[in-house]
């Protein structure tokens, strides 16, 4: 027997503000016909195709160790170094840069949401094809 995940959960000091938040960042929605309120201890949001589900819950304990988990995001319509400037202008703060580790072009940025969550913000599929076109051109 197999499991699938559901959705992934966040712990929150206010969740509706941080899910508003991390809608913003991912591009996701409320779940249709349970929409997000101020005042709801649980708010779920849901990624455009509705394949991907974010669960933010109030929770009384603050945020006081490296969290154990954390989203790797991918951009779609931005490089990686616009995405991370765009994630500091809504509200992200930068905890490491790792660009260029591994070589020119290579590399993560670890950011944080507005309660200190982390996430990386890895290369667009489009900066992995060009450098993988660049490896190939010069073997």
């Amino acid at each position: 027997m197999t499991c699938s995940i559901a959705h992934t959960t966040v712990d929150a000091r206010h969740a509706y503000t941080l899910s508003e938040w991390w809608k913003q960042l991912l591009g996701y929605t409320d779940i249709p016909g349970d929409p997000n309120l101020p005042e709801h201890p649980e708010c779920m949001i849901q990624s455009p195709d509705g394949s991907h589900r974010v669960l933010f819950i109030t929770v009384p304990d603050e945020r006081v160790v490296k969290n154990r988990l954390h989203f790797d995001l991918r951009p779609h319509e931005r490089t990686r170094d616009d995405e991370v400037e765009w994630a500091i202008s809504i509200g992200a703060t930068q905890v490491a840069d790792h660009r260029g580790i591994h070589g020119p072009g290579s590399g993560w940025v670890i950011l944080a949401d507005p309660e200190g969550n982390e996430f990386c913000i890895l290369r667009s599929q489009a900066e992995l094809d060009a450098a993988q076109g660049t490896q190939q051109q010069e073997g």
